[in-house]
């Protein structure tokens, strides 16, 4: 049986807002954990970050198609696989959902609820990283849907978890988690003005993916 629109853009929410949450709070408390030491912080935010998403594309995917990412959104919808009103629902849902889900993770560490963020990521080798992690999420998600869709939960979790580790930037590749950082000023978080700069990265990122789809997959061109 079909899942409900309303279904849909529920499973949206829950799931961006819910992993935004598990970054955050998982940052906060690995940054706490680790007294200093960056490598030991960074991988207490990786692991959690990597693990929830197996859970949420496995829990939310039958009923939303598990993107919780304005950059899945968009590639689907360019593919012609997602109807663009339906689309902009989504998109909107999960940035909502996102902002959301940071501020609980502020509030489950007793900080400030609503925070804008200071920490520093920009330059161009950051730019760079969010480009390849979004090219590689897609990627993942295209060519898995076509050879094993069963691994697709496991194979997003397990690449965001490497693309933690092989992108300077840390691998954001998601507006709507971009834009949910902000309102934390953690070891998660970042700055408005280079939130603004990652998005346009993680849109590039998107072009480039398409293309490299149609060829991997030996698609024809989407009239």
């Amino acid at each position: 049986m079909a899942s409900t629109h309303r279904a849909q853009l529920l499973a949206e929410f829950l799931g961006t807002g819910t992993l935004v949450c598990t970054v955050v709070g998982s940052g906060i408390m690995a940054e706490t954990l680790a007294v200093g030491n960056t490598a030991v912080a960074l991988l207490g935010n990786t692991i959690p970050t990597g693990a929830i998403l197996f859970v949420l594309i496995t829990m939310l995917g039958p009923i939303s198609g598990a993107h919780f990412n304005p950059a899945v959104t968009i590639a689907f919808t360019i593919r012609k696989e997602l109807a663009v009103p339906k689309a902009l629902q989504f998109i909107v849902v999960q940035i909502l959902g996102g902002i959301i889900g940071c501020l609980v993770a502020n509030y489950m560490f007793e900080l400030d609820v609503v925070q804008i963020s200071q920490k520093i990521r920009s330059g161009p080798s950051q730019w760079v990283s969010e480009i390849t992690a979004t090219i590689g999420l897609l990627l993942t998600i295209f060519v898995c849907l076509r050879s094993k869709p069963e691994a697709i939960p496991a194979a997003v979790g397990l690449y965001i978890t490497a693309a933690y580790w092989f992108t300077s930037s840390t691998s954001f590749a998601n507006p709507a988690v971009a834009i949910a950082r902000i309102f934390s000023n953690t070891f998660a978080g970042i700055r408005p003005e280079d939130a603004a700069l990652f998005i346009v990265m993680q849109l590039i990122g998107v072009g480039l993916a398409l293309v490299m789809a149609r060829f991997l997959l030996e698609e024809e061109a989407v009239a």
